[in-house]
């Protein structure tokens, strides 16, 4: 009776973790449209609004920013401008590039390593080690960043932040693409 409790409490934390296991992946939006193409809507000026929020779900900061985005000669350049709403300013250059398999891979100063970017129909995925200043020194936050072109000129992004494998916080924000050029 006692192993019949014990395989049972271990198939139902089997069955618990199944979910966990599985995972979105970019290509189940492949279908999804307005088709998201980098270079069109990653072009010209941007604005973005957003939020962070803690690891219990509290929103901490607002933020807005502007985003000069270009492309010469297949690189894309993203200047990201944010403020904070206690003042604080910060300034992220992103260059995107397509590697020799056609892949886009992404890189900024305060990221560590490459990006590799996902995409497909209306989605971007990317996932990222973002070096971000911590008392007097750094902190590295895995960024779980997922991009979803909702209309022509609007875009929504979720991150998730995590460190050890342990989510520290979120980030939710939205895109517009200026039309007034």
């Amino acid at each position: 009776m006692k192993k019949n409790i014990i395989r049972f409490g271990l198939l139902m934390l089997s069955i618990g973790l199944l979910p966990a296991c599985t995972s979105v992946s970019v290509t189940d939006y492949a279908s999804n449209s307005p088709k998201l193409v980098l270079q069109e809507f990653f072009n010209g000026s941007l604005r973005a609004h957003g939020m962070v929020k803690d690891r219990s779900g509290k929103v901490i900061r607002y933020f807005n920013a502007t985003i000069d985005a270009s492309w010469q000669n297949g690189i894309g350049t993203l200047d990201e401008n944010f403020v904070f709403d206690d003042g604080e300013k910060q300034q992220r250059i992103w260059t995107i590039i397509k590697d020799d398999t056609g892949q886009y891979i992404g890189t900024a100063s305060d990221v560590v390593g490459k990006s590799q970017l996902s995409l497909a129909g209306n989605s971007l995925f990317l996932n990222y080690v973002l070096r971000i200043p911590y008392d007097d020194g750094t902190l590295d936050l895995k960024i779980d960043d997922r991009m979803y072109l909702v209309s022509k000129n609007v875009l929504m992004n979720e991150s998730v932040m995590t460190k050890w494998g342990f989510q520290v916080g979120e980030i939710v924000l939205v895109i517009e693409k200026d039309v007034s050029e």
